[in-house]
């Protein structure tokens, strides 16, 4: 029984550093420079088409389902979870955003621990994107809301 029990403590041991990781704080409730909409508030945006929707998710996420007339431009993140981010270990592409930089854009990612989409924000917003809006509830709060969704 000893060895199965010491068998038990160092797989525990193994994998709670590998648990640690996953875990993400939620992303902050504000972004500098940007405005952070309800799902509500962008739905009504896109429903008079006066915004510019951006998926920040990975493509096999948006390939899952995404918000109707949304375009992908996945940011891809090795920085850390945290509200001063390392950009340079991070890419977004902001030549798949509007060149009109007044012009209205909508960002989401997963959700509130969506951290893709508050960075993909605050990169905008340092591109100089005066009209930046961050959808902080993400496609998780889209679908919660039972509105419609793309494949």
């Amino acid at each position: 029984m000893n060895a199965l029990a010491s068998l038990a403590a160092i797989l525990i041991l193994a994998v709670a550093p590998a648990a640690a990781d996953d875990v993400r704080p939620d992303t902050p409730t504000s972004v500098k420079g940007a405005r952070i909409v309800t799902v509500e508030e962008a739905k009504k945006l896109l429903d008079r088409k006066a915004t510019n929707l951006v998926d920040a998710r990975s493509p096999l996420n948006f390939g899952k389902g995404h918000v109707p007339g949304a375009t992908l431009v996945s940011y891809k993140e090795k920085s850390d979870y945290k509200v001063d981010f390392d950009a340079t270990q991070d890419f977004f592409d902001l030549a798949k955003l509007p060149a009109d930089k007044n012009a209205s854009v909508v960002i989401y990612s997963d959700g509130p621990s969506g951290w893709k989409a508050y960075k993909a924000t605050v990169l905008s917003v340092r591109a100089g994107y005066r009209n930046v809006l961050w959808m902080r509830d993400g496609f998780a709060g889209w679908v919660g809301k039972s509105l419609p969704v793309e494949h």
